[in-house]
C-alpha cells in the first residue's frame, strides 16, 4: 500500500490545479486520473469546442465573402476538410495536457493512472493502474483526500446517447458533417455548439422547452445571440418538448398547443446540461452531505467528513474550470495551513456564442430581487470606434451599482469578444470599485474596453459618445 498526505481523485483543473500548487507548499500529494489529465475542460469541452468554434468562424468569414464584400474582399467556393481541422483542434488539446502533465512532474506530484475506487475516507483503490505503479487494486492511503471528479452530460432517459443521438463529447469529434443536426437545449451549450455547426455548413434547428433562448441568461442579453441565429438560418423550435427519436430516425417533438411534428435530422445533439459526477467511484460510502447528487461544501470546501475535501463541478453550480481552480489552490494552501475562505465578489460566466455574452456580477433583475436600490445602464456597442472596424455592432456593455454610494455590483456584456472583458469586470468587484473609479479610469482608443469606462460614465449621467 502507498501512502501520501493528499490524495486527489480527478485531474481536470481543480484537480490538477490542486496538485501542483499543494507540491509547490511541500505536500506529498498524488493525483489519480482514469483519462487524460486536464480533465473534460481541456479534451472535451472548454478548449476543444473554442477551437472548432474559431475554425467555423473562419470558414464562415471565407463562405460571406463569395458574394460581394463591402471590405473589397472575395473568396471562391471556399471547402473545409473536418478530418484536418478536428486534428488541428486535436493537437491543441495534445499541447495542452502534455503541459499539464509535464507541469505536474516537474513539480514532483505523483500521477497515477486508473480508476479510483473509494475505500473509506483515508483509503482508495485505483483500478487498472500500470505494474509499474502498482498494478491493478493499488491501494493508496492518505491523510487528506480531495475529490474532484467534476461532471458528465446529462442524458435523456428515453433517448439515451448512442447512434444518431450524441452528447456535447462526440459532437467534437466527428469523422464527418451531417446535413442536418438537431440540437436538444438553448443553452450555452447548445447554442455555442449549434452555432458553430451552422457555420460550417450544417442544417441546423435548436429545440428548447422554455419560450426563448439561453433562458438562464437576462433577456436583453440573448437579443443580439437571437437575431444572429436566425440571420445564421437556424431553426428555432422554442416551447416544444422533445418526445424521442422515432423508428424512421426523426426526432418527435410537442410544442404548446400539444400538436405533435417530426423533425427528418441525420444527428441529434442533446444539451439539456451538466451533472455532478458522483458515482461510480464509492463516494456513497462516505455518507457524505449531499445537494441532490452534488456533495455538499462550506466556504473552505470542506465536506462533512473530516479531512475530506470537494471541488469544482462535483459540488454543484456554477460549473466552471476557473471556480475549480480557485477552489483547488485554496484547499492546496488550508491543508499547508495557511487561512483561505472561498468568497468571491465575482465568477465571470461566458457565453461563447456569435456575439459573446459576459455576465459578472448582479444583473440589474437580481440587484432587485435582493433589496439592493441599484442604478444600471448601458454603453452600446453601435457607439463605439473599435466595434465599427471588427462589423460587430451589435450589442452593449451594462453596468449595476448601488445607488447610495455607486459601488459596482454587477457588469454585463454582449457582443464579439467581450470574453476578453471578463477580467476587468472581475477585477473591478473583486477591488470594491466604484462608477467613479472606473470612469476616470483612462481607457485605450480605439478598443472595445471604451465602453466599460462610457457605461459607467453613463451610470454617472455624463457619457460622452451616446
Amino acid at each position: 500500500m502507498q501512502s501520501s498526505q493528499l490524495l486527489i481523485i480527478g485531474g481536470g483543473p481543480g484537480g490538477y490545479v490542486a496538485a501542483i500548487r499543494a507540491a509547490q507548499l511541500g505536500i506529498q500529494t498524488i493525483l489519480v486520473e482514469g483519462e487524460n489529465v486536464g480533465g473534460t475542460c481541456l479534451n472535451v469541452g472548454c478548449i476543444p469546442s473554442k477551437a472548432l468554434i474559431h475554425a467555423a468562424d473562419e470558414f464562415h468569414k471565407l463562405s460571406r465573402y463569395g458574394a460581394e464584400s463591402p471590405m473589397g474582399i472575395q473568396a471562391h467556393s471556399p471547402s473545409i476538410d473536418i478530418v484536418r481541422t478536428i486534428a488541428w483542434k486535436d493537437g491543441i488539446v495534445n499541447r495542452l495536457t502534455g503541459g499539464v502533465a509535464a507541469l505536474l512532474k516537474k513539480n514532483g506530484v505523483q500521477v497515477v493512472k486508473g480508476w479510483a475506487r473509494i475505500i473509506d475516507g483515508k483509503t482508495v483503490e485505483v483500478m487498472n493502474a500500470p505494474a509499474a505503479q502498482g498494478g491493478s487494486g493499488l491501494r493508496i492511503s492518505c491523510e487528506h483526500l480531495l475529490l474532484a471528479t467534476g461532471s458528465e452530460p446529462v442524458e435523456l432517459p428515453f433517448m439515451p446517447f448512442g447512434g444518431r443521438v450524441i452528447s456535447s463529447t462526440q459532437v467534437l469529434s466527428p469523422d464527418n458533417l451531417p446535413e442536418t443536426l438537431a440540437v436538444v437545449g438553448a443553452g450555452y451549450i447548445g447554442l455555442e455548439l449549434g452555432m458553430a455547426y451552422r457555420k460550417l455548413g450544417v442544417k441546423v434547428c435548436i429545440v428548447e422547452a422554455q419560450d426563448r433562448i439561453l433562458p438562464a441568461y437576462d433577456a436583453e442579453l440573448a437579443k443580439p445571440v437571437l437575431a444572429a441565429l436566425k440571420t445564421l438560418g437556424v431553426s428555432l423550435h422554442l416551447s416544444c418538448r422533445v418526445l424521442g427519436v422515432d423508428d424512421a430516425g426523426s426526432l418527435r417533438i410537442k410544442d404548446s398547443q400539444d400538436k405533435e411534428s417530426a423533425l427528418a435530422v441525420d444527428q441529434v445533439l442533446v444539451a439539456v446540461g451538466r451533472r455532478a459526477r458522483s458515482s461510480g467511484f464509492g463516494l456513497d460510502s462516505l455518507l457524505l452531505d449531499m445537494n441532490g447528487p452534488a456533495v455538499q461544501i462550506d466556504d473552505q470546501c470542506r465536506t462533512s467528513m473530516r479531512d475530506v475535501w470537494a471541488i469544482g463541478d462535483l459540488t454543484g453550480e456554477p460549473m466552471l474550470a476557473h471556480r475549480a481552480m480557485a477552489q483547488g489552490e485554496m484547499v492546496a494552501e488550508l491543508i499547508a495551513g495557511k487561512h483561505r475562505r472561498f468568497v468571491p465578489a465575482s465568477i465571470p460566466a461566458v457565453c461563447f456564442t456569435d456575439p459573446e455574452i459576459v455576465v459578472a456580477g448582479l444583473t440589474p433583475d437580481e440587484a432587485k430581487t435582493a433589496g439592493v436600490d441599484a442604478i444600471s445602464a448601458s454603453f452600446p456597442f453601435s457607439a463605439n470606434g473599435r466595434a465599427m472596424t471588427l462589423e460587430s455592432t451589435d450589442g452593449f456593455v451594462r453596468v449595476v451599482a448601488r445607488r447610495d454610494n455607486h459601488l459596482i455590483l454587477g457588469w454585463q456584456a454582449v457582443g464579439r469578444g467581450v470574453s476578453e472583458l471578463s477580467a476587468a469586470f472581475s477585477q473591478s468587484l473583486e477591488m470594491g470599485a466604484r462608477l467613479e473609479d472606473v470612469a476616470g479610469t483612462i481607457h485605450a482608443h480605439p478598443s472595445l474596453g471604451e465602453a466599460i469606462q462610457e457605461a459607467a460614465m453613463r451610470a454617472l449621467g455624463h457619457a460622452l459618445h451616446v
